[in-house]
């Protein structure tokens, strides 16, 4: 079991689902991501995906995009960001969302090394296919890092049977087709692919991309084990820093977030 696994059966045992906010590390800063990520923390985050800046996030919609650019335009990498972590000390283990590019620029081996002294215990990789996991995966799987994998609505049996193998930790599930921070509707075919999903796997499934508010969450806590929420914690944070008392403001505006998910599981 990993860190995360864990963390997923523990939500179970309590009778809920695991809320797994994101934020953009050095946006506008690193210490303002350090101070962030212990709000998260102390509001009740069960697992937090923490997005790497990269100039070409082509899953990512313009409110993460723009992030991305606030934190790249201030001299901030994947090396830099790992330091800041150093100095962390959170009760939620910490999903890195990136993309290859500033994998390969740091060292493959070297990330998987480093990564769960810093508190890094989950890797996705939203531009590794399957086809190429196999370069990757044993690197990390070698350092108790879970390697999380994503499917889509339109994800076909068979590729999916291509995708699970793949994943350690949760599989995660896009709520709808198009880039984060868009619709907030789910789409109609949720139900059916999460069912189609636990009839090949036992891994927890946790769905993203479009939830913005607690009745999304709500909603999505219904259907599937997790629910990530980035777009809306990203931009409230934007608009929060730099005001008195953010901390503890945007700490406030997560606590619903997590009461959401107490859905019973079924």
């Amino acid at each position: 079991m990993s860190r995360i696994s864990d963390v997923f059966q523990k939500c179970k045992e309590d009778g809920r689902k695991a809320f797994i906010p994101f934020l953009a590390a050095g946006d506008p800063d690193l210490e303002t991501t350090a101070r962030a990520l212990s709000a998260l923390d102390r509001a009740g985050a069960d697992v937090i995906e923490l997005g790497i800046p990269f100039s070409d996030p082509i899953a990512d919609g313009p409110i993460i995009q723009a992030s991305y650019q606030r934190a790249l335009s201030n001299g901030v990498s994947l090396e830099k960001t790992l330091a800041q972590l150093s100095e962390l000390h959170l009760s939620a283990p910490l999903l890195l969302f990136t993309y290859l590019n500033p994998i390969l620029q740091f060292g493959l081996e070297k990330l998987a090394r480093e990564a769960a002294p810093k508190g890094l215990h989950g890797v996705l990789i939203s531009d590794l296919t399957p086809e190429e996991a196999g370069n990757y995966r044993p690197s990390f799987l070698s350092h108790g890092i879970d390697t999380v994998f994503l499917a889509a609505p339109t994800t076909t049996a068979a590729r999916l049977k291509k995708i699970i193998p793949c994943c350690s930790g949760f599989l995660y599930l896009i709520a709808r087709t198009g880039v984060t921070g868009k619709q907030t509707v789910l789409s109609g075919d949720t139900q059916q692919q999460i069912e189609l999903i636990r009839s090949h796997s036992s891994l927890p499934i946790a769905i993203g991309f479009g939830m913005r508010t607690s009745d999304d969450v709500r909603h999505a806590s219904s259907l599937a084990d997790g629910v990530v929420v980035g777009s809306a914690i990203v931009e409230k944070l934007h608009q929060m820093v730099g005001q008195p008392a953010w901390e503890k403001k945007f700490e406030e505006y997560v606590v619903p977030f997590v009461e959401a998910t107490h859905v019973k599981c079924k």
